[in-house]
């Protein structure tokens, strides 16, 4: 698993996102169903692209790095499957993430 994720670079300002897992169940133990789960809208930075290109050709680099919690949008991305894992990436530009969360 962490080689699939180790070989995959995002491209100029894109940033690959672990979604935070879905709250399935209560603290006095209640299970949730799916369907009345809400929609995770946080993550984790994973890997990060070099930035956007100014028209002169230098980069902009990306003000999120690696191992940062972040606030996405509720729709967006792209969905990313590595091999041999069951966990669920994202693919965000970096001007679709809403806020970085400090801890």
């Amino acid at each position: 698993m962490a080689n699939a994720v180790k070989r995959l670079i995002p491209l100029l300002d894109r940033v690959l996102i672990k979604r935070a897992e879905a709250v399935t169940k209560t603290a006095g133990g209640i299970v949730i169903p799916e369907k009345a789960q809400s929609k995770v809208l946080r993550g984790e930075v994973i890997a990060v692209g070099p930035g956007a290109r100014k028209e002169n050709g230098d980069f902009v680099p990306v003000l999120v790095k690696v191992g940062d919690k972040v606030l996405l949008p509720e729709y967006g991305g792209t969905k990313v499957s590595l091999e041999n894992d069951e966990k669920e990436y994202h693919l965000f530009r970096e001007s679709d993430i809403l806020a970085k969360i400090e801890n």
